[in-house]
């Protein structure tokens, strides 16, 4: 089985450098002369699969212990994927939407607290989701374009993801806990070709406290995955998904490339590949794209 193992580093931080080289290829069996994807940013590098990847990338995690790279070890054949999908909130945007919501009625820090919890899988998603909704109760449905026009960010190299695999042929879907007041104003400047999430209830043009049942968590976020694939008669390994939290993992768990982005720490250790460093651009250079065959 022919391997390549990929290093990448944040763009604006590069540390792809000749050290990070010389380590891994001491680290790898049979390495080839690596294949630069963007100068002192990403490279592959092929290599003998003389261990079970795990345990290839442990060692090469040795190696570069101390140098700030994200890496992944993987089959060569295979690696661009048809399906993709994203989470939203902490991954294709910095922050959490309804944390910016509770703001507005003075309870962002205590709701920041559950969302916390609950992404780091301590306390159950939809239960959670509905104690936070409650306090949302009388703010204007409008608020939510406030919210995305001066509190939200794109996560730098997401739209360059998006567009990128979809000139390529893929399909993309924003798969999401939050709320479709928010994933389909992001779906679209990110460049998603759709988006699933949950509906918070308006009535005369403000927030009732509740969200229309059933809630979208993380069994359905694996059922879109799924759903996606079949409808395009794809393979499993055909796959990739990134996301950061405990709702996320089934979805992880089912894409042939699960990646955990800036995760919590049970999402990461899961996690097929796990980006610490980089930004979304990762996730190109793991598919084996080179930085001028980006979409910008």
């Amino acid at each position: 089985m022919s391997l390549v193992a990929t290093l990448i580093s944040h763009p604006d931080h590069p540390a792809v450098d000749g050290d990070a080289l010389s380590r891994a290829a001491e680290a790898l069996a049979s390495p080839g002369t690596p294949t630069v994807l963007a100068a002192d940013v990403a490279v592959d590098i092929a290599c003998a699969a003389d261990a079970p990847i795990v345990e290839i990338e442990a060692r090469l995690r040795e190696a570069l212990a101390g140098i700030v790279v994200d890496l992944v070890v993987q089959e060569a054949a295979g690696r661009r994927k048809h399906l993709f999908l994203a989470d939203m909130d902490s991954t294709m945007i910095g922050q959490e939407c309804i944390d910016e919501l509770a703001d507005f009625v003075g309870a962002k820090a205590m709701v920041a607290e559950i969302t916390e919890r609950a992404m780091r899988g301590e306390i159950a998603f939809e239960p959670a989701l509905r104690e936070r909704v409650a306090l949302l109760k009388g703010l204007p449905e409008s608020i939510a374009d406030e919210v995305i026009r001066e509190r939200l960010t794109l996560t730098s190299g997401g739209p360059e993801l998006v567009r990128t695999i979809r000139a390529n042929g893929a399909y993309t879907a924003l798969v999401s806990g939050g709320f479709t007041l928010f994933t389909a104003k992001i779906g679209a400047m990110v460049g998603f070709d759709e988006h699933h999430s949950n509906l918070l209830v308006v009535k005369d043009g403000y927030l009732t406290g509740e969200v229309a049942e059933p809630i979208l968590g993380k069994e359905a976020k694996r059922a879109n995955l799924e759903r996606l694939r079949q409808a395009r008669g794809l393979a499993a390994s055909d796959t990739m998904a990134v996301g950061d939290g405990a709702n996320d993992l089934a979805m992880l768990g089912e894409a042939g490339l699960g990646v955990a982005y800036r995760a919590k720490p049970a999402v990461a250790a899961a996690a097929r590949m796990r980006v610490e460093h980089g930004d979304l651009t990762a996730l190109l250079y793991a598919q084996g794209y080179r930085s001028q065959d980006f979409v910008r």
